[in-house]
């Protein structure tokens, strides 16, 4: 009896598993996470966008302070009294044109005694030379009479150069500032008598960062607007580059020539500054093309029906946009749709394009 109950329980175990297999077997197979991503299985459904070069024009905005072209300030080289003044404040005066007269009595007394000395050498040379065709003086005596010549001639231009520092006049045209002195007033190297600008074309001076050196380039143009006149616009062009980046800021001087016919623009005014390069062969995909991964951008491309990863290294950004330096060609499809449910290798369709 025992036997036949352990025979019932062995055939039951059997049947069991027999049934529990057949169920594993029937039971439908789940689709793995991997399975849409893999290079075997059904195609992807992507959507895929051409990669075209077009025309694009960077941009970029900085805060600008303006300079005058050119810029000094008025002194005098002499110490003297100031006896008359030949302009007024915020004039426009040319180059040479007279400023201030200095007393100048004491300098022309100067100058007459450098001419009489020249005269009184020269006639002695003179009679001497003549002297010398009959040898009655050696020709090294003669030397000596003649450099004393020389030597009055010198003086006699320092001299009248000293007197023309009496007349101080402008090194440039321009438009004179504040005056600062007065008829009677004593003044030297010291003494600030006015200031002098050159306000027809401004110096534009601002700060770009290091990452935006590729897009400047000298002669290309520039938009400025002022809050002082925010219906106005002022252009210009770069005019130098720095050639060195500063350490501190990563960033580089660029300084633009500004025209200022109507003298709108002082020196010392902030500026908003808007740089602009067009270039006409730049490839541009959109952003949710890229794939970031450690650091670094991908795309993929599909070639022959699979989608193929490619690293790409990356320039501008524009809204929604990308522009592509290294990794592209025009032409190339790019998956922007689609690009997380594929591996490189993987096939693909597109369902649509951009």
């Amino acid at each position: 009896m025992t036997s036949i109950r352990f025979r019932l329980q062995v055939k039951a175990c059997v049947a069991a598993g027999v049934l529990l297999a057949a169920c594993a077997g029937e039971q439908p197979a789940r689709p793995g996470r991997g399975m849409g991503s893999g290079a075997a299985g059904a195609p992807v459904a992507v959507v895929a966008v051409p990669v075209q070069a077009r025309p694009y024009t960077d941009e970029f905005t900085a805060l600008g302070t303006a300079r005058a072209n050119e810029s000094v300030d008025i002194t005098s080289r002499i110490s003297s009294v100031v006896t008359r003044i030949h302009f007024e404040e915020g004039q426009e005066v040319e180059a040479g044109q007279l400023l201030i007269e200095l007393d100048r009595r004491e300098l022309e007394a100067d100058v007459a005694m450098a001419e009489a000395s020249l005269r009184k050498v020269a006639s002695q040379f003179e009679r001497r030379k003549a002297l010398a065709k009959t040898r009655v003086i050696s020709e090294a005596e003669l030397d000596e009479l003649e450099a004393e010549v020389m030597i009055a001639e010198a003086e006699l231009r320092a001299a009248r150069a000293r007197l023309q520092d009496a007349y101080i006049r402008a090194p440039f045209a321009g438009t004179v500032g504040l005056r600062r002195v007065s008829v009677g007033d004593l003044v030297g190297p010291d003494t600030l008598i006015t200031t002098l600008d050159d306000l027809r074309t401004l110096k534009l001076e601002f700060t770009v960062p290091e990452a935006f050196i590729g897009t400047l380039e000298e002669g290309m143009t520039i938009e400025a607007h002022s809050s002082v006149y925010p219906d106005r616009s002022f252009s210009g062009r770069v005019r130098t580059i720095d050639p060195r980046v500063d350490p501190d800021t990563r960033s580089v001087a660029v300084v633009a020539e500004l025209p200022n016919p109507e003298r709108l623009i002082r020196p010392g005014m902030f500026l908003t500054v808007d740089l602009q390069r067009r270039r006409d062969e730049v490839l541009l995909v959109p952003e949710q093309a890229l794939v970031p991964r450690q650091g670094r951008q991908y795309v993929y491309v599909i070639e022959d029906g699979k989608a193929v990863e490619r690293e790409v290294q990356l320039g501008i950004r524009a809204p929604g946009l990308a522009e592509v330096r290294q990794g592209l060609r025009s032409g190339e499809l790019v998956i922007t749709e689609g690009t997380q449910k594929v591996r490189s290798g993987s096939p693909v369709r597109i369902a649509a394009t951009g």
